[in-house]
């Protein structure tokens, strides 16, 4: 699938099952809570947490694609076009950071 129709998706989902989008705001601090729970996982599968009884039916595959929904969902809001957006995102840290990288010794 293209990011062109993941948004498109998206928006065919909002408009047939989930009747129509959250306002922006509220879709942010959704993000944010989306994300929130990707650190939480994160913080104990990867960092030094320990999982408590509530965590063992978490999955992080499934809180990832929560992020992305939410953040589609405030693409389609806002009319930025994903796919042209990340274009340009990626061409400016190509551009910034093509040495960059390369002489940081942390990571040789």
């Amino acid at each position: 699938m293209t990011i062109i129709e993941l948004q498109k998706r998206v928006d065919n989902w909002i408009s047939t099952t989930g009747i129509r989008y959250f306002n922006p705001l509220t879709n942010t601090a959704l993000l944010m809570e989306e994300v929130g729970e990707v650190a939480r996982i994160m913080a104990r599968q990867y960092g030094e947490q320990s999982y408590k009884k509530s965590d063992e039916a978490i999955n992080l595959a499934d809180e990832m694609a929560d992020v992305l929904f939410v953040l589609v969902c405030l693409a389609n809001q806002t009319g930025i076009d994903l796919t042209q957006a990340f274009e340009k995102n990626l061409a400016k840290k190509t551009s910034r950071d093509t040495e960059r990288h390369k002489d940081n010794e942390k990571l040789k």
